[in-house]
């Protein structure tokens, strides 16, 4: 891969995730906090994006597959986000945030298999990791960024700064994307239906539920960890530094780690298992040592986690998939993730939260048993799906 194409795709990924970055994580602390909603209606705020996800990257991967070069598709989506984060950011009121960040949904979760399109249509698996190191790099950045501002200010502000931040990064990744190398839609018909096919494979089968379900349980992490590390005696304008910390152990796992672990060590689905097994890990750490420093020093967890367990499904499914279908392809894992997993993630972290809570107060330790013990199962579909390809 040339300078020229390792800068354009590494700035892709940099902004794309600085967006994201900016107000997903601690978006909770704000719903939860200053605009007093309760865990079931945070669940609600947190599922437009899965809500979105069960349409847009479909469409948006079948008109990169067969029309458009993705890149506009890209520039245009994120050009109507900055419009939807501002009015977000000045919106308070439950059911029209709600409407506001669905629509906002719409576009960013297009953008999410539009940028892996573009990506794993330049770099295959071997150099891919090289770019995927700038999303946690750019999540990490964002984070300390948030953090420095709010350190700096004299009286604390309700939370949407993190929101404004995200249009204003929006806005630049328009730019980002227009400067991008050409990808050529294969104009194959069919191209969704072509990725669904792919689920008649038994161990692509056991992969997909794998996802599903562990996406699902990620969700108890983001729902909660930014009012959990409060509680704990976290203050909230360091929560933000202290969730990026997981950006920088995902960096440092992308660059030093993914690739010989998903070409040399373990495979495709023994990665995925490892990343399983650490949220495992983070979850029982949240249940046994629920002490504010520790936490915070957890966070690695979650960054291996996130490395092995996406970053790995990515790889695998471009390599699974036929090339005239990547599009597509990336849309359907997007879909299982994003979509269908976050969307009855959301809903069942909220239903839990809000059943154990007492005057108030979160009962952490009965809400994080739950995502505990299901990383036990999605471990072992993982290995039964690599003990099925042998």
């Amino acid at each position: 891969m040339d300078t020229t194409l390792y800068v354009q795709l590494s700035l892709l990924f940099f902004f794309q995730f600085a967006v994201w970055g900016a107000w997903y994580p601690v978006l909770a602390a704000r719903l939860l906090g200053p605009l007093k909603m309760s865990g079931k209606q945070t669940g609600w705020m947190y599922a437009t994006l899965p809500l979105a996800s069960f349409v847009s990257p479909l469409i948006a991967g079948q008109l990169a597959d067969q029309y458009v070069d993705p890149k506009w598709l890209m520039a245009g989506c994120h050009l109507v986000g900055v419009l939807f984060l501002f009015i977000a950011a000045k919106t308070e009121k439950f059911a029209p945030l709600f409407i506001v960040l669905l629509a906002y949904s719409f576009f960013f979760g297009a953008t999410l298999a539009l940028v892996n399109a573009i990506v794993l249509g330049h770099a295959d698996s071997g150099t891919a990791p090289m770019i995927f190191i700038w999303a946690p790099i750019a999540w990490a950045a964002i984070g300390y960024a948030l953090t420095g501002w709010r350190s700096t200010r004299k009286v604390q502000g309700d939370g949407s700064d993190c929101l404004l931040l995200a249009a204003g990064l929006s806005a630049i990744m328009v730019v980002i994307c227009v400067i991008q190398p050409d990808t050529k839609p294969q104009g194959g018909g069919g191209a969704a239906l072509q990725a669904l096919s792919m689920l008649k494979d038994p161990v692509f089968l056991a992969f997909v539920i794998a996802q599903f379900l562990g996406a699902a349980m990620m969700q108890f992490y983001f729902l909660g960890t930014a009012q959990f590390m409060q509680d704990k005696g976290i203050k909230s304008q360091y929560v933000p530094g202290a969730m990026a910390i997981a950006q920088v152990m995902q960096a440092v796992a992308t660059f030093a780690l993914l690739g010989w672990l998903y070409k040399d060590f373990a495979g495709p689905m023994g990665t995925m298992a490892i990343g399983a097994a650490c949220w495992l890990a983070l979850f029982a750490v949240y249940v046994l040592l629920a002490n504010g420093w520790v936490i915070a020093g957890s966070q690695t967890l979650h960054g291996l986690a996130y490395v092995f367990f996406i970053n790995g499904s990515w790889m695998f499914v471009a390599d699974y998939a036929d090339k005239n279908i990547n599009a597509s392809a990336q849309a359907l894992i997007i879909l299982v993730q994003n979509g269908i997993g976050m969307f009855l993630g959301t809903q069942i972290a909220g239903f839990v939260m809000d059943r154990n809570s007492a005057d108030g107060k979160f009962l952490w330790k009965k809400i994080f048993v739950v995502p505990m013990a299901c990383m036990v199962i999605v471990v072992a579909l993982f290995l039964v799906a690599r003990a099925l390809q042998g």
